[in-house]
């Protein structure tokens, strides 16, 4: 069946084209607050469903691609998927057993710091610390190793409890198996679900309206797709660069650092810190100073110069501020689910600013001229 021609974009005045648009500025408005109330009051089914249409929406555009060469919407569909089992069988049989190397690591890294670290400072520097600051540093280093300690009997006590209530428990257990039926058939009736929305939307006001959804696509792409991909470009910079350098906890440090990449300056700082810190841990010589450098400074020279130009394109994102400000704030309010909603509502949100104010000044009370009509 060959898709509808776009709609032809019927003639405007401004009051009408005016009228449209905050109408439209003000349900987006309000279907963002409905998801964060229907999260708040739902989440055992919300959560699912909003996964599921993340993922049908991150996948569109490959399967997109491979319809354009041949290959159906069902079969694309059905090979998106078996690439995605595939990748996921690899991640468990080789990156999980990595992980868990790393994470047993963890305590002794926390350990050797409070250990070494001011002696190693001191040595340096010439400049004995004072003794508070260097039995305050022993003492967060010890906790902090007993706290990684203590997590995985915590959390297996916890998965227990949580296993112990039979009901929460399957209903868990099956909405994390719903998420991928429910991404498949989402991703493989994509474009019906769009034009059954196109269909619903007054025919004056398609046209209009279908510029606006597409400039919040670009910016949704931007931050969802778009981010993704960069963060595990850098992570795998950060990893194989800190992995040739030698230094402790290599590829923790380097995930951190490539996907805290989506919050401006915030993960490459951490990421940076805990660089170092594995450096003093694991010192050879000053060619690892010179290695960690080197692939702080040509991962982000690349970053800014040729991976998230190619890969985003304009950058018509949050600024980094707002960024860090929006994840702050949706954190406070609504905890992990806010954090991880922030960069998409406000992208959204921002469009929807942006919208009203392109109105606002083309409006009598901006320009003091007569309304058009």
């Amino acid at each position: 069946m060959a898709p509808e021609p776009p709609a032809p974009e019927l003639p405007l005045v401004e009051s009408e084209a005016r009228r449209i648009d905050l109408y439209w500025a003000g349900g987006m408005a309000g279907a963002v607050a409905a998801l964060f109330l229907v999260l708040s009051l739902f989440k055992g089914v919300a959560v699912p469903v909003l996964l599921a249409l993340a993922l049908a929406y991150s996948l569109n555009p490959v399967v997109s691609w491979l319809g354009a060469r041949g290959l159906g919407r069902g079969l694309g569909t059905a090979a998106v998927f078996a690439a995605m089992a595939l990748c996921l069988v690899g991640f468990v049989l080789y990156l999980i057993p990595v992980f868990r190397a790393e994470a047993q690591k963890l305590p002794e890294f926390f350990r050797r710091a409070s250990s070494q670290l001011n002696p190693w400072v001191e040595a340096r520097f010439g400049v004995p610390l004072p003794e508070l600051l260097r039995d305050r540093a022993t003492e967060l280093g010890e906790d902090a190793a007993g706290l990684l300690e203590s997590a995985g009997p915590s959390l297996a006590k916890v998965l227990g409890a949580f296993a112990g209530n039979t009901a929460r428990f399957i209903a868990t257990v099956v909405g994390l198996l719903v998420v991928p039926v429910l991404g498949f058939f989402f991703l493989k009736d994509y474009p019906r679900l769009v034009e059954l929305g196109k269909g619903l939307v007054p025919r004056r006001a398609v046209a209009l309206v279908g510029r606006r959804f597409s400039e919040v696509d670009l910016v949704l792409s931007a931050f969802l797709r778009g981010q993704l991909t960069v963060g595990a470009i850098l992570s795998a910079m950060y990893a194989i660069g800190l992995s040739i350098a030698r230094v402790d906890m290599a590829i923790v440090i380097g995930l951190i650092a490539g996907f805290g990449n989506m919050v401006p300056y915030l993960g490459t700082a951490i990421g940076l810190a805990l660089a170092l810190l594995g450096l003093v841990l694991s010192w050879q010589g000053p060619w690892q100073l010179a290695v960690v450098a080197a692939t702080f400074v040509i991962a982000q020279l690349a970053e800014g110069t040729v991976i998230t130009p190619r890969v985003v394109g304009e950058r018509v994102g949050l600024p980094p501020v707002a960024v860090i400000v929006a994840v702050l704030a949706f954190g406070e309010l609504f905890g992990l689910v806010g954090v991880l909603l922030a960069v998409p509502a406000s992208a959204v949100l921002k469009v929807v600013l942006k919208v009203v104010i392109e109105r606002y000044r083309k409006s009598a009370v901006y320009t003091g001229e007569a309304a058009l009509k």
